[in-house]
């Protein structure tokens, strides 16, 4: 008998989790990357470019023939992630890659893995100052029920917001979670709209890659799991603490930031934004606001990560200490730590 290594199709292979997925998966499989605009280039994987817009993801039928023919499995990581891009396009990107897919798991007879959001826990309104946060939530609750209504094995996994390893705080790029607790660092963020008992769920990106490796290799088809920090995240409070810590560490004379409910921001302050800021700087508090709608609720997420036997993992001080290593690499690539630092957490 011939034994050959199965192969891989990942989607999104360029990005965060994409790049941390191909860490994981590459020792095990053959991984073969669909890429959009940006090449994955990485030795340890082959890769072609592709759209979900077009019929057999843009392939003649001789090359869809061949893939669908090879693929064993299809991990979906790709999507429309930026809140600036207009709310239909959210939708079309994010609809059109499940759904030829999940065309080609049939044809192929593979699972699909499909990442969604853990924040379709909660979903926002489209109306107020979160329309591109509202557009992709949206996006994903319609994907993930278009996954659960085909009959092609799926597994729905729902991460939340994803940082650097857990190791070194290291990623491919960095998220909007940098953008603002870089902001706090670096004493360009006066006051952070959400109250100090908020919760902020993140999990670094080798534990969702790990998650991710073992349901593959032990073949789960089935399911959906929330991979989220759920009662051991940290507060907005916690968090404020570790980015001063940090400014501090860094040699930066940084004023703390007022955490205001934004109930307090839609009354009071969103009203004087024309005419007490300069334009720039109103569209980065509107996107600052946007981000933190993410971060209102006081309700933990739920947690699949315990039961899938990661809960050493999301421990709060393992939690803290992955936030800490995040970050202080973001200063790193931003000039403002040298890079040979030990990286301490504080």
């Amino acid at each position: 008998m011939t034994w050959r290594r199965k192969t891989l199709l990942l989607t999104g292979g360029s990005g965060v989790v994409g790049r941390a997925l191909i860490d994981e998966l590459s020792h095990d499989f053959d991984v073969v990357c669909m890429r959009n605009r940006n090449p994955v280039d990485d030795v340890r994987v082959s890769e072609f470019a592709g759209s979900f817009a077009e019929p057999r993801l843009g392939l003649s039928a001789g090359d869809y023939a061949v893939l669908s023919r090879r693929v064993d499995v299809i991990v979906h990581a790709a999507a429309a992630t930026s809140w600036r891009e207009d709310p239909r396009r959210i939708r079309e990107v994010n609809l059109g890659g499940p759904t030829a897919l999940l065309e080609l798991a049939t044809q192929a007879s593979a699972p699909l893995y499909f990442f969604s959001t853990a924040f379709v826990a909660d979903p926002p309104s489209a109306q107020g100052h979160s329309p591109g946060a509202a557009a992709y939530v949206q996006s994903k609750i319609e994907a993930e029920a278009l996954v659960r209504s085909h009959p092609v094995p799926s597994v729905i996994v729902r991460p939340s917001i994803v940082i650097g390893d857990s190791a070194d705080g290291r990623m491919a790029a960095f998220q909007g979670l940098h953008a603002v607790l870089g902001a706090i660092v670096r004493g360009a963020a006066p006051m952070i709209p959400m109250p100090a008992s908020a919760l902020i769920d993140f999990v670094p990106q080798d534990l969702v890659a790990s998650v991710i490796g073992r349901l593959v290799r032990q073949e789960v088809t089935s399911g959906e799991y929330w991979l989220t920090a759920g009662d051991q995240a940290l507060c907005a409070r916690q968090i404020m603490d570790l980015c001063m810590g940090l400014a501090g560490d860094l040699g930066l004379s940084t004023r703390e930031p007022r955490l205001i409910p934004t109930e307090a921001v839609d009354r009071l302050i969103l009203p004087l934004l024309e005419d007490s800021l300069p334009a720039p700087l109103q569209a980065k508090f509107r996107d600052l606001l946007e981000f933190a709608w993410l971060f209102q609720s006081t309700d933990p997420l739920p947690n699949s990560l315990p039961e899938l036997g990661f809960a050493a993992q999301v421990t709060t001080e393992e939690l803290r200490k992955t936030a800490y290593l995040s970050m202080r690499y973001w200063a790193q690539v931003k000039g403002l730590a040298a890079g040979d630092d030990d990286g301490r957490a504080a």
